[in-house]
């Protein structure tokens, strides 16, 4: 197999470009990068996403949660696999170490918590924060991609991701300080070793007939000394669900290695 060179189908002077700006800051380091694929290839990627009502996606349905996502590597159509496969190589792997500063980066080609990610109408994603520890290479989470693949999306139909600051006493998300709305072929990049809260603002109210489409990839690290050993995301109830203690044990249940696979639907 010849394998897709990142300068042909990413534009890479778009990410030099946005990482200028990704230091300091608030809440927490992060870029936005607009146009992240070649025009062509993002339109292939999002013609290729798994149809919403395909069995094979993974379920989640619940008060914190509700999405579908997929990361099995035999169901990525050929650009989708290709892609993927390019993400996690060594040159794209070696130059975004290089222009984030974050060295070395490592892939996970296991895809763990990443790939396809879809919101029907309706679909939610309370705030949380990402596993820090990777269950299986023990490596630390850093770097978050994330790339939008509807255009055709409207403002109107929401969807935005917030980032929101972090309270030290409650170690709890503060207030909200920044929402991207998830348009074409636009990528969010952000620092997950910095309690970077986030989570999609609202419900998803996008036409029945639609959905939210994301690809997901994630960038490890060696730990650092006094790395948080969380394994899997730690949710935070909204605001008219503090105090249920049903949710605080979903919270519970969601955020454990061994518990957390019995959220999903």
């Amino acid at each position: 197999m010849k394998l897709l060179k990142p300068e042909d189908h990413i534009n890479l002077n778009q990410i030099k470009q946005a990482f200028k700006k990704f230091k300091g800051r608030d809440p927490f380091d992060y870029c936005i990068i607009e146009n992240f694929f070649k025009k062509e290839v993002a339109l292939k990627l999002e013609s290729e996403f798994l149809n919403f009502k395909d069995p094979n996606w993974y379920k989640y349905n619940n008060p914190i949660e509700v999405k579908k996502a997929m990361n099995n590597w035999d169901r990525f159509p050929p650009v989708t696999y290709s892609i993927f496969t390019m993400l996690n190589g060594n040159k794209f792997c070696n130059f975004l170490s290089k222009v984030s500063g974050a060295s070395p980066l490592f892939s996970d080609q296991g895809l763990n918590g990443g790939g396809w990610h879809a919101h029907k109408k309706g679909g939610k994603l309370n705030i949380h924060l990402d596993y820090s520890i990777h269950p299986k290479l023990q490596l630390e989470r850093k770097l978050n991609i994330i790339i939008y693949l509807n255009s055709k999306w409207k403002k109107s139909w929401g969807g935005e991701i917030g980032f929101f600051s972090h309270d030290e006493n409650k170690f709890q998300p503060k207030s909200l300080k920044k929402k991207i709305l998830p348009l074409f072929n636009r990528a969010v990049i952000f620092d997950t070793t910095q309690n970077s809260w986030h989570g999609i603002l609202g419900n998803v109210a996008c036409p029945k007939n639609e959905y939210r489409k994301s690809i997901a990839i994630y960038y490890l690290t060696h730990p650092k000394k006094g790395t948080s050993k969380r394994g899997k995301a730690l949710f935070s109830p909204t605001s008219k669900q503090k105090g249920d203690k049903k949710i605080l044990e979903l919270v519970k249940k969601r955020s454990s290695t061994t518990g957390a696979h019995k959220v999903w639907d």
